[in-house]
């Protein structure tokens, strides 16, 4: 069978959050989805955490003064099953194109276990694949657990394999090779607007402008793929959410450098335009032949390896808190078990009388 190559134009959404307000947030996401649609995007990326925003004030402030934040944050979560999920996957839908949509998910075992998540949605409105980010990142361990490798996954879909992973993961080599080893053709990598370490007037304070252009380009050189980056961003309601943080923590929001925006080609280099300062959306037209021929001199997962010396072992297995067993007599007491909250397939079914 002939191989085919295909082409289509990405969106990658440079966009601000409604801060803490998933609702609005998911209709201001359907609406750039919308948007897209018409300028013939087949893929539209949202930032990490869009829904319903960065926690930006672990870092610019002490925990101990950060609980009506993270409760704010806890009652905005989502579950699969809730409607600001549904929302967006339904407008996934109706214009007929995937989405991949960064998100802050709660569970129906905890009020206060969060995970920073990202979902692929199917032009037909399904969960295609749901990513846990592995480990968060300094000052985000204070807000969210740690993930399994349940989506550690590349998907294969018309527009070709795709993979995805979130800000801090895309400097991990073994989850990158994770997916280089399935044949990833397109890689999504979500960051946020804004990724404070140090006030920016010392010394090594973090550049996440310059991280996320070394770390895009990395990826797309070394597994030689397309990479989609899409950033948060920092709007004016954002600001004054932080402003009750006090003067010197404005500051820091205000000095520190921002998330970028962008598409990497194989090769690395940019296509098409690059957003950092200003809301919106870019566009690039993929063509997944160009990732063949770079294969000719570099293909880590295949001859350009020494699989007799390098081993990797990947446990995808979902963790659960928590796995009950019942006897025989007790379910037939008991009648069947109620089906599982959260399941996206029960959940899909019920979208089908709301197009």
């Amino acid at each position: 069978m002939t191989v085919s190559y295909p082409r289509f134009k990405a969106a990658a959404c440079h966009a601000s959050s409604v801060f803490l307000d998933a609702e609005k947030t998911a209709e201001k996401a359907c609406d750039l989805i919308a948007e897209a649609a018409s300028n013939g995007a087949a893929l539209v990326v949202f930032p990490e955490s869009f829904l319903p925003g960065f926690p930006v004030w672990a870092a610019l402030q002490a925990p101990i003064y950060n609980h009506g934040f993270f409760r704010a944050l806890a009652a905005e979560a989502q579950k699969l099953s809730d409607g600001a999920i549904r929302a967006i996957r339904m407008a996934a839908r109706r214009h007929g194109l995937f989405v991949s949509l960064g998100f802050t998910e709660g569970t129906e075992a905890s009020v206060g276990c969060l995970w920073n998540s990202n979902i692929l949605i199917g032009p037909d409105g399904a969960i295609l694949n749901h990513h846990r980010k592995l480990v968060p990142t300094f000052y985000e361990k204070l807000v969210w657990a740690n993930g399994d490798a349940r989506g550690l996954r590349v998907t294969n879909t018309e527009l070709g394999r795709v993979g995805m992973l979130i800000c801090g993961e895309n400097t991990n080599p073994l989850s990158r090779y994770a997916l280089m080893a399935q044949g990833e053709q397109v890689h999504i990598s979500t960051y946020p607007p804004m990724w404070p370490t140090r006030p920016p007037e010392e010394d090594g304070a973090y550049d996440l402008k310059r991280a996320i252009e070394i770390r895009a380009g990395a990826h797309a050189f070394e597994a030689k793929v397309f990479n989609i980056v899409a950033s948060g961003y920092v709007d004016a309601a954002m600001r004054e959410a932080m402003g009750a943080l006090g003067r010197e923590s404005l500051e820091v929001m205000d000095k520190s450098p921002r998330g970028i925006s962008m598409v990497l080609d194989p090769s690395s280099q940019v296509v098409g335009d690059v957003l950092c300062e200003h809301e919106g959306i870019l566009y690039a037209d993929i063509d997944t032949a160009r990732c063949v021929e770079p294969k000719q001199f570099h293909d880590v997962v295949g001859y350009y390896n020494r699989f007799d010396i390098f081993h990797l072992q990947v446990d995808r297995t979902a963790r659960e808190p928590a796995y009950f067993a019942e006897s025989a007599a007790l379910k037939e007491t008991l009648g069947a078990p109620a089906p599982a909250l959260g399941g996206t397939d029960d959940m899909f079914a019920d979208m089908d009388g709301m197009r």
